[in-house]
């Protein structure tokens, strides 16, 4: 499964059910920087200042609400609910 954000297709996808936070990254995690968005999700840079994943905070929740998601990436990037909703596992 992946998701794609914008330019990006983060392909290693974990869901913490509990937490309502999904985990996205390109390739597997690795220790790297991270920086909070406007929205409130986090993105995380490689040491060449590359993008390699993104945590989307309350993701069920945004989901069910129906509305668009959003998350800053160098630019405002939208993630379609169809997009995130199969890796929330429904």
């Amino acid at each position: 499964m992946s998701v794609r954000i914008g330019a990006w297709k983060l392909d290693d996808v974990a869901y913490d059910r509990d937490a309502d936070v999904l985990y996205l990254s390109i390739g597997p995690p690795r220790p790297g920087t991270g920086e909070e968005t406007p929205e409130g999700h986090i993105v995380r840079y490689d040491d060449a200042g590359e993008l390699m994943g993104i945590t989307i905070v309350g993701a069920r929740l945004l989901v069910d609400a129906g509305e668009p998601v959003y998350v800053t990436v160098s630019q405002r990037s939208e993630v379609s609910m169809q997009e995130l909703a199969p890796a929330l596992g429904g």
